[in-house]
């Protein structure tokens, strides 16, 4: 029976994401980027709402639409891409694995949003990235960065990649902290399966750039990675 109802929930995601992809492509060429945003994130509820992902977020009234931040969290699952826009209501571009821009629809999708590639296992091109990411954020553009880099394995939080931390320390803007939990118990990297459930994305205050620039580089990862975990627990999971 949950073969079946995996099944099912994945023919109506794909279904729907196919619609998502063609509202959202005229979108961009028709509309702001701030509204497009927003009818991103309606139509990405849904998606999540139809897949049998129940969305509660806490921490809304730390969110400043008019600051621009570097945003911050953990990696639990595929669907990450569609609940972390679904669930903090500001305009953003991502810094993306490399190989998410040739995936079908999705690397289109992406693109045209201007999201950044990192190829992880080049240096100088992981550096060329956030260097692209520190322009966009001194433009006033927020940037989206999972510093985990991957998908937890285990349900629990990995070690986090410090490039991200020397973007925080050049970037001049304030670090926005947030933590997804029980989205790994829904889908876990590589499953077949979908377990429908609730899943809670909790936003911490604003990490003042004053913090982070008085901090080296591995201090600043050290003490991010500690505040998303807290507000992990504070949802009441494990995870």
């Amino acid at each position: 029976m949950s073969a079946l109802r995996s099944a099912l929930l994945w023919a109506v995601g794909a279904a729907f994401f196919a619609l998502t992809f063609v509202v959202l492509s005229i979108g961009l060429f028709l509309l702001s980027r701030e509204r497009v945003f927003s009818l991103a994130r309606l139509l990405f509820s849904i998606q999540a709402k139809l897949m049998g992902i129940r969305l509660m977020v806490a921490g809304l009234s730390h969110l400043d639409r008019t600051r621009t931040f570097l945003i911050m969290g953990n990696h639990q699952s595929l669907f990450d891409l569609f609940v972390i826009p679904a669930a903090i209501p500001l305009t953003y571009v991502a810094v993306e694995a490399a190989y998410h821009f040739s995936i079908p629809l999705w690397g289109s999708l992406v693109t045209r949003w201007g999201c950044i590639p990192i190829h992880r296992n080049n240096l100088e091109k992981s550096k060329q990235s956030l260097e692209i990411a520190r322009q966009r954020l001194r433009e006033g553009t927020s940037i989206l960065i999972l510093p985990e880099g991957h998908r937890t394995l285990t349900g629990e939080m990995g070690e986090f990649k410090k490039g991200p931390f020397h973007l925080a320390r050049q970037a001049g803007v304030d670090i926005l902290p947030f933590a997804i939990s029980g989205l790994f118990d829904y889908h876990s990297k590589g499953a077949f399966q979908l377990n429908p459930k609730l899943v809670h994305v909790s936003i911490g205050p604003a990490i003042p750039y004053a913090v982070c620039a008085r901090m080296m580089p591995e201090q600043l990862r050290a003490h991010v990675r500690r505040i998303i975990a807290d507000l992990a627990g504070s949802s009441g999971t494990d995870h």
